[in-house]
């Protein structure tokens, strides 16, 4: 399973991906402190595992917020 982007920044700092789990896929949306997209996606792939799991855990758990898994900066 891997994380991969989906989309440019949607403003206010935040990214936007999608987790792979087999063939479907879960949007999540990583809020961060960045001024750039360039800064945040490479924040976004040093970390991937981390928020991988994190995002997994989440949704487990059902901490959904309007279909989406709301994480943040380590």
């Amino acid at each position: 399973m891997r994380i991969v982007p989906r989309a440019k920044s949607d403003g206010g700092g935040t990214i936007t991906f999608s987790l792979a789990l087999g063939a479907a896929r879960q949007m999540c949306r990583l809020t961060t402190t960045f001024q750039t997209d360039k800064q945040a996606f490479s924040y976004l792939h040093k970390h991937r595992t981390e928020f991988e799991h994190m995002a997994r855990a989440r949704l487990a758990s059902g901490e959904l917020e309007d279909g989406i898994v709301e994480l943040s900066m380590l």
